[in-house]
């Protein structure tokens, strides 16, 4: 069965950084594509940034363009989400997702499995 758990949340002030992990079973990074997904409180779940099976495209959301960073290496089963500059508004649960094609969607739909999360605060 397919894992995903994500580590590397914490508090941080705004400007500080973060980096998030998605470590994955093998079968995961089998021409899957992979995305973040966060979920503020009151807010529904959204697409925060995702990258294709081979890394070479990715996409972000407008809000985190310029500031957030996705790769991976699928060598080690791992998903990465680099986050600078972080603003009160990033506070979220942060998703690690996979989705069954080798290319990107942002539509929560399209995602066949989901980590349980990890908690993003950004203090003012």
């Amino acid at each position: 069965q397919v894992q995903l758990v994500e580590s590397g949340g914490g508090l941080v002030q705004a400007g500080g950084s973060l980096r998030l992990s998605c470590a994955a079973s093998a079968r995961t990074f089998s021409n899957y594509a992979m995305a973040w997904f966060r979920q503020a409180p009151g807010k529904e779940r959204e697409s925060v940034a995702a990258i294709v099976w081979s890394g070479v495209s990715t996409y972000y959301a407008d809000s985190v363009k310029g500031r957030f960073t996705i790769s991976r290496d699928n060598a080690k089963n791992t998903v990465t989400l680099q986050m600078n500059s972080l603003k009160p508004e990033d506070t979220a649960v942060y998703y690690c997702a996979a989705r069954k094609s080798p290319r990107i969607a942002t539509m929560r739909g399209s995602y066949d499995y989901w980590g349980q999360g990890t908690q993003v605060t950004v203090s003012s």
